[in-house]
């Protein structure tokens, strides 16, 4: 029996393919074959977000059907023998893997100049082709990225969202001491505090939702603001942001609403020659007058995806583990994915973020993967 091809290998994997609006079926699918320069990995859990809830309610710029899963961890089932030896840079059989789902083309002018996160051509697995949402996935070597022996299996697949929070952060070129302002307590805007608090930022985050400032709180927010409808920031509010900032207003703001009022409110609250990051998508119109970007000098920026930071993610979210741990409030197993994305949807479930559970395995001391 060879160590890179296991015996147990199933013919075929099991499927979770998103067919129409709402519905999902499992099919049974080819099992991918190890091939120079790939790995198969075995899935152990997959997260959802917003964006999988959009393809799901088939609302998004994506073709149905589709497997779905871009936030994806598992452990190396089979290799390519020619890999196995170190050519491949030293992978085994039984490794931890997380996956980046980020594909880009390596030649358009934004991947040129080493924006790949904003290639032209870009494509995201479970996004706009075959994700993670299945039992076994053949996956390119350099897309893996090794799981720190420290942090559980079952957090690493939010190693991507992370990464997503850290682009944002660093295109806000964000610095120790800094008074930030997160605008949204959804998992983007949690993680960008993580992160902040990390590089040694004051951090004051704001959002409707009472449970969601919550989390924030405990993801490490100095202070919250809750967002009125009717008024935002409230005078009380604008007292206390005046106090902590000399009257500047924050230095830098990350939006991670998509909502344009949210975004104007932000321009109107940083400081002058402040940074406003955009890292919320919404297909809604923001007005403002030409005098407020030249006036105030700000740079108003956007941020999408991230520059191959997963690495850096695990390891962020190796050491702050336990604090983002919080942030998965459901776990549902492969097979209940119906549930799953209802309850992504429904605004009462009090979601964070759910994370979808593979059946387990375990790996004998030859390399042989059992189910």
């Amino acid at each position: 029996m060879s160590p890179t091809t296991p015996s147990t290998t199933p013919s075929t994997a099991t499927a979770a393919v998103t067919s129409s609006r709402r519905t999902i079926e499992y099919r049974g699918v080819p099992a991918p074959a190890p091939a120079p320069g790939t790995a198969v990995v075995r899935m152990a859990s997959v997260t959802l977000c917003g964006t999988d809830a959009h393809i799901w309610d088939d609302d998004y710029a994506t073709d149905l059907p589709i497997i779905q899963g871009h936030e994806a961890a598992g452990t190396i089932a089979a290799l390519d023998a020619a890999d196995a030896t170190g050519a491949g840079g030293g992978w085994a059989v039984g490794d931890r893997v997380a996956i980046s789902p980020m594909v880009y083309c390596g030649t358009c002018h934004a991947c040129s100049i080493g924006r790949v996160n904003a290639c032209r051509h870009m494509s995201v697995y479970g996004c706009y082709e075959d994700g993670s949402l299945v039992t076994e996935q053949a996956v390119p070597l350099q897309k893996l990225y090794r799981i720190p022996e420290s942090l559980s299996l079952d957090l690493a697949p939010l190693h991507e969202p992370l990464s997503i929070a850290m682009q944002a952060v660093n295109r806000g070129r964000a610095t120790a001491g800094e008074r930030v302002l997160v605008s949204g307590a959804g998992p983007i805007g949690l993680l960008a505090t993580v992160y902040l608090k990390d590089l040694g930022c004051d951090v004051t985050v704001s959002d409707m939702n009472a449970d969601r400032l919550a989390l924030a709180t405990a993801m490490g927010a100095d202070r919250t603001l809750t967002v009125s409808r009717e008024e935002f920031p409230t005078p009380a509010q604008q007292t206390e942001l005046d106090e902590l900032t000399g009257g500047d207003g924050p230095s830098l703001v990350i939006d991670a609403t998509g909502a344009p009022v949210s975004v104007a409110t932000g321009i109107d609250l940083v400081a002058t020659a402040g940074r406003v990051v955009c890292v919320g998508i919404s297909d809604q119109e923001l007005r403002l007058t030409l005098r407020t970007l030249p006036v105030k000098e700000i740079d108003l920026l956007g941020s999408r995806n991230s520059q191959n930071l997963s690495g850096e993610a695990l390891e962020l979210l190796d050491r702050h583990q336990h604090t983002i741990a919080g942030l998965l409030t459901h776990r549902f197993a492969f097979e209940d994915l119906d549930a799953a994305f209802e309850s992504l949807v429904d605004p009462s479930a009090g979601v964070g973020k759910i994370a979808i559970d593979f059946p387990a395995v375990t790996t004998t001391p030859e390399g042989d993967t059992r189910p």
